[in-house]
Formats: structure tokens, C-alpha cells, sequence
């Protein structure tokens, strides 16, 4: 029978723990002598900082192929989404609902739309965007003229708006049956939304439900359209001021005051047939004031 193999105490056990950290014997800490655990050291100080140039110049040769001013790859929808203000969202579509008796109500409306047209004030935009545009036309910038290495903008002015622009009515028409919404097309880099500058990109508004309960349709500007001269967009670093043109709605409710409403940006290169994109050029929301 083998010999049953010796059990070591505990005290055994530390002291071949202190022998092997520090063995005065042969001079060796864990193992090496000092001399050899300066060359391991050196060996990887120096494996790490040819690891950490070779990525830091990877880095460095990515960034100096890319444009600052616009994505390599925009995997993107190549036609671009439109949302309404006040952007008030219920379980699929946006709810519109307000109470003309109940100022809570129709306040919040309010100051969704304030705040959304704050950068559109009239001062801050003649400020900000001083460049006289060239209605229906695109404004094509091959360089990059404006101050600070950047591209001019057209204005958008809140005034712009005309009657829902809350300067005559600062309630936007929600303290009683003619409210406002406010249409807007999201921003693709390069973008023109149109091949023919004769054809203007406009919204049009159609009643899906509740017909009999819309009485009338206005669009601010008049016209409903959206001018070729804030087109192309050229990226946030390019047009730091740059803002998106707008079409405001108002809307008569009669009877029942609720209808279900599509906005659409009709143009021949915005699409709106995507099922799997409902917000893909038109919107759809419920609009509903009760009393």
C-alpha cells in the first residue's frame, strides 16, 4: 500500500508561502530574481506601448478619412419623416386631445408649441441667419463662406406662421375649436426633395375620420409649402443655424369636434406608402377638443 502522503500543518503551509514571496536563500522574490523581473517588466512596458501606438494610429488614420461635415454611410430612410407639434403621443399615433374649459388643458398645448418655436423667434433668426435667399430656389453651397468655416441658412421666422404663429392668438387657437398644429419635415443630409424646382414640396392635410366634423383647413404660409431655399441641409456642423421650414395647420372643428387627421409632404421623392415606417413622409394624429 502506498504510503499515505504527509499532512502539513498550517504553519507549515505559510512558512513555504513566505519562502516562495521572498526565498533569502537563492535571492528570488516569487519565484524570480530581481534581475529577471526588471527584463519581464521592460518586455511588457514595452508590448504595451507598441500595442497602444499601433491602435492609437488606427484611430488616428480612421479619422483623418472621415468627413466632419457629413457620414460616410447613411444607412438612413432615404425619404424623410414628418412629425406635428404639439407632439402629445398615445399608445400608436399622436393624441391631440385638449378641453377648452380647463385652461390646464389647452395651456399644455400651448406652451408645447412655444417652447418647439422658440428658435424660430423673428430676432433670433435675422441674428443668426442674415443671408438674403433666393426663393424656389435650391441654395447649392459649394464652399464654406459663412463666419467661422461654416454655410450659410435661410431665416425661418415664427411670423412666418402667420395666424398660428402665436403673436394675434398666444393661445394657438386651443381655447376654443380652431387649434393649430405645426408641421415638420425631418433633416437628410444632402437632401432635394424634388427634381423640378417647379414642383415645391407642400403639406396636405385629408380628414381620415370624422369628416363631418372639420369644417375648414388652413395652411400657414398660405401656399403650404415648404421653399426649395432651405434645401440642401448640409449637417449641424456645417449650418450650426440652420432650422427646418414649417407649415402650421388650423383646423375648424364643428359637432362632435374629433377627426383623424394626415399630413403629408407631397413631393415626387418623398415616399409615404412605408408600412413599416409610419411617420415616413405623413403623419397621422387624432384631434379632438371637447368642452
Amino acid at each position: 500500500m502506498a504510503t499515505m502522503k504527509e499532512k502539513r500543518s498550517c504553519g507549515q503551509r505559510c512558512e513555504d508561502f513566505g519562502r516562495f514571496v521572498w526565498n533569502s536563500d537563492e535571492g528570488k522574490f516569487m519565484g524570480r530574481t530581481p534581475e529577471k523581473w526588471v527584463y519581464i517588466s521592460l518586455y511588457y512596458v514595452a508590448f504595451y506601448v507598441v500595442i497602444a501606438g499601433l491602435f492609437s494610429l488606427a484611430i488616428w488614420t480612421l479619422m483623418y478619412t472621415l468627413d466632419p461635415y457629413a457620414p460616410d454611410y447613411q444607412d438612413r430612410l432615404n425619404s424623410p419623416g414628418v412629425m406635428v407639434w404639439p407632439n402629445t403621443y398615445g399608445e400608436e399615433i399622436v393624441e391631440i386631445n385638449y378641453n377648452t374649459s380647463d385652461k390646464a388643458s389647452w395651456m399644455k398645448m400651448t406652451n408645447i408649441l412655444n417652447e418647439f418655436l422658440e428658435p424660430y423667434n423673428d430676432t433670433k433668426q435675422l441674428e443668426c441667419n442674415k443671408y438674403n435667399c433666393t426663393k424656389g430656389k435650391y441654395f447649392i453651397q459649394d464652399t464654406f463662406s459663412a463666419p467661422h468655416h461654416t454655410k450659410w441658412a435661410c431665416p425661418f421666422m415664427q411670423s412666418m406662421l402667420g395666424a398660428c404663429s402665436g403673436f394675434d392668438d398666444p393661445t394657438f387657437g386651443y381655447n376654443c375649436s380652431m387649434p393649430c398644429v405645426v408641421i415638420k419635415m425631418n433633416r437628410i443630409i444632402n437632401f432635394l426633395p424634388t427634381n423640378n424646382t417647379d414642383h415645391v414640396p407642400y403639406v396636405n392635410c385629408t380628414v381620415l375620420e370624422g369628416q363631418n366634423n372639420v369644417d375648414k383647413i388652413e395652411y400657414f404660409p398660405e401656399c403650404a409649402a415648404m421653399d426649395l431655399s432651405y434645401f440642401p441641409y448640409y449637417g449641424k456642423l456645417a449650418q450650426p443655424t440652420y432650422v427646418n421650414p414649417l407649415v402650421a395647420v388650423r383646423f375648424r372643428l364643428v359637432g362632435e369636434k374629433q377627426a383623424k387627421i394626415q399630413c403629408r409632404v407631397v413631393s415626387k421623392k418623398i415616399s409615404y406608402e412605408n408600412f413599416y415606417d409610419p411617420y415616413e413622409g405623413k403623419v397621422i394624429f387624432q384631434l379632438k377638443a371637447v368642452k
